[in-house]
C-alpha cells in the first residue's frame, strides 16, 4: 500500500481507504442481535482483509445505519494505534444533540475516539451556520477534542464549489471529503484551496458516483484500454499530489482486488493517462460535437435560478455522458434521485419540462433555443422510476 501525508494532521493515509456504507445489514439502527450472522462475517471478513493490504483508514458515518454498531464488533480486535477510524455526524440546530450523536458513534464503534470526525453533508449556507456559528457543532467538537474524543475534526460535503471553498476558508477544519473524478471535476478550485490550508483530500465514492464503474458499458470500456474504467480513474485521481486518498466502498473482501492494479501504475500515470484522456475526449467530441463539447455549462442557470427548480446543469451533464459514453445506467441512478435528494442532490428533473417557460432563465446561454429540446431527450432517455438515496432505502 502507498500512503501520503493526510495534510496539517499528519497522519499517513492509505491511498485507498474503506469506505462504510456497503458492507453494512441495514440503513437504519437495529439492535445487534437483529443482524444475519452471515452478514456479520462478511464485513468481518472484509475488515481484515482491509487491514491486511494495508487499508487501515476505516470511515463511517452515523447516517449509515447498522455500520457503526457492526463494526464496533471487530474494530477493538486490532492495535488501536495502528488504526485510523473516521465517523461523521450530521451538523443540526442543536449542538447538544450534536454532541449526543457523537457520543452514541463512540458507543456504537466500541471505540474510546474516532481519530477524524466529519461533520457530514455541509451542503448549504444554514448547515455552514449550523457548524461555525458561536455555540454551533463545532465548538461542540472542539470540547470534545479537548477531552481526548476526537483528534482531528473534518467535514464532508456535496455543495457546489462555492460553497465548499468558503467553507475550507473558515479555516476551521483539517480536512475534507468530497467529489471529484474523471467525469466530474468541477471541484478541482476547492481541492487547491484545501491544499493551501493544509488540509486532507478524500475523495467521495470515486467508483460509483464516479459513474458506477463495477459496470461500464462497453464504449466506455473499449476507450479506457489497455486500463479498466476503474483503474482509469483511480489514477487519474492519484496522479495529482493534492489528492490524498479515494474511498472504496467495499462490499466484500474481494472488493479490494481491481482497485490493487492501481498501485504499479502510479509512476507510470503520465505516460498512461495522456492517450486515454485524448481518446475520451475525441470521442465525446465526435459525438456531441465540438462546439457544444467546450461551450454546453456557459451561461446555464443554477437549480434556484429556473422555472420548477430544474436542475439543468447536471441534466445536461448527464445526458451528455448517456450520450458519449453510454454511462445510461449511471445517469438513470443519478437523473431520477432528482427531486428525492434533497440538499445532497438537489433541483428536479426534467419530466415537467413542457411547463414551463425557460427564455428568461436561459438568456445567457449560446444553446437557449437547443436547450428545452436537450431537457426532453434527457427525460426519454434517463427517466423512469424515482430513486432514493441509499440512506433513505430499507
Amino acid at each position: 500500500m502507498e500512503y501520503r501525508r493526510f495534510g496539517k494532521t499528519e497522519l499517513q493515509m492509505p491511498v485507498f481507504s474503506c469506505g462504510g456504507m456497503r458492507y453494512q445489514y441495514k440503513w437504519q439502527d437495529l439492535a445487534l442481535k437483529e443482524i444475519p450472522e452471515d452478514n456479520q462475517k462478511n464485513l468481518e471478513s472484509t475488515i481484515e482483509k482491509s487491514l491486511e493490504l494495508g487499508i487501515n483508514h476505516i470511515e463511517t458515518a452515523r447516517g449509515y445505519g447498522t455500520s457503526e454498531i457492526q463494526l464496533g464488533q471487530i474494530l477493538p480486535k486490532f492495535p488501536r494505534e495502528k488504526l485510523i477510524i473516521q465517523t461523521k455526524v450530521s451538523p443540526t440546530a442543536n449542538s447538544k444533540e450534536f454532541r449526543e450523536t457523537v457520543e452514541k458513534c463512540l458507543n456504537y464503534l466500541n471505540l474510546d475516539y474516532v481519530d477524524l470526525l466529519g461533520l457530514h453533508g455541509i451542503n448549504t449556507p444554514e448547515l455552514l451556520d449550523y457548524s461555525i456559528r458561536e455555540k454551533g457543532c463545532l465548538e461542540e467538537a472542539r470540547k470534545l477534542q479537548q477531552e481526548g474524543k476526537v483528534r482531528f475534526i473534518g467535514f464532508s460535503t456535496h455543495a457546489p464549489t462555492d460553497l465548499i471553498i468558503k467553507t475550507i476558508q473558515t479555516n476551521q477544519f483539517d480536512y475534507v471529503n468530497l467529489h471529484w473524478y474523471w467525469i466530474y471535476q468541477k471541484n478541482w478550485e476547492a481541492i487547491l484551496e484545501a491544499n493551501r490550508h493544509d488540509m486532507g483530500v478524500f475523495i467521495i465514492s470515486p467508483s460509483n458516483k464516479g459513474g458506477m464503474l463495477y459496470q461500464s458499458p462497453p464504449t466506455f470500456k473499449n476507450l479506457t484500454q489497455p486500463l479498466s474504467p476503474m483503474v482509469f480513474n483511480n489514477l487519474f485521481c492519484l496522479s495529482h499530489p493534492q489528492v490524498h486518498t479515494l474511498s472504496i466502498g467495499a462490499s466484500k473482501p474481494s472488493d479490494f482486488e481491481e482497485h490493487l492494479q492501481t498501485l504499479p501504475l502510479l509512476s507510470k500515470s503520465k505516460e498512461l493517462l495522456p492517450p486515454i484522456i485524448e481518446k475520451l475526449e475525441n470521442h465525446a467530441k465526435k459525438v456531441l460535437g465540438e462546439e457544444w463539447f467546450y461551450n454546453w455549462e456557459k451561461g446555464l442557470p443554477n437549480h434556484q435560478q429556473t422555472p420548477g427548480n430544474i436542475n439543468i446543469p447536471i441534466i445536461l451533464w448527464l445526458r451528455n455522458l448517456a450520450v458519449a459514453y453510454d454511462l445510461v445506467e449511471y445517469g438513470k441512478m443519478r437523473y431520477n434521485l432528482l427531486g428525492n435528494g434533497g440538499h445532497w442532490f438537489p433541483g428536479q428533473k426534467a419530466d415537467k419540462c413542457k411547463e414551463f417557460d425557460f427564455t428568461q432563465c436561459l438568456i445567457n446561454s449560446p444553446y437557449k433555443d437547443k436547450i428545452p429540446q436537450l431537457l426532453a431527450q434527457a427525460e426519454e432517455i434517463l427517466g423512469g422510476e424515482e430513486i432514493k438515496r441509499l440512506s433513505q432505502s430499507e
